[in-house]
C-alpha cells in the first residue's frame, strides 16, 4: 500500500523553529520528487516547497523564502521551518506522484502562536 506520513507538526511561538518529516511506505521516496504544501483553516491548499530526485533541485514559495529550508535523504524529505509567524499556522502536507498517482498524507498540524 502506497503512503506517505508527515509528522514534527506542533505549538511553536513567533521566531521557533520546527521541522517536519515525510516518510514513505509502499514506494520508494528517494525515487521521486516530493512537495509540501499547507492549507489554513478558511484557505486554500497551497504549495511550500519541492524537491527533486534527480539533482535535489528545490524551489520555495515566496513566502517561506529564506526561512525554510527542504532536504532529504534516502528515506526522508524534511522541511526546516524557522523563524515561524503565525501566518505559517496550517495543516502541512507532502506530495509525491508516482505509479500509483498522486499521494498526500494524513497532515501535520502546525501552529505558531504566542
Amino acid at each position: 500500500q502506497v503512503q506517505l506520513v508527515e509528522s514534527g507538526g506542533g505549538l511553536v511561538q513567533p521566531g521557533g523553529s520546527l521541522r517536519l518529516s515525510c516518510t514513505a511506505s509502499g514506494f520508494t521516496l528517494a525515487y521521486y520528487a516530493v512537495g509540501w504544501f499547507r492549507q489554513a483553516p478558511g484557505k486554500e491548499r497551497e504549495g511550500v516547497s519541492c524537491i527533486t530526485s534527480s539533482d535535489g533541485s528545490t524551489n520555495y514559495a515566496d513566502s517561506v523564502k529564506g526561512r525554510f529550508t527542504i532536504s532529504r535523504d534516502n528515506a526522508t524529505v524534511y522541511l526546516q521551518m524557522n523563524s515561524l509567524k503565525p501566518e505559517d499556522t496550517a495543516v502541512y502536507y507532502c506530495n509525491t506522484q508516482t505509479f500509483s498517482g498522486n499521494n498526500w498524507g494524513q497532515g501535520t498540524q502546525v501552529t505558531v502562536s504566542s
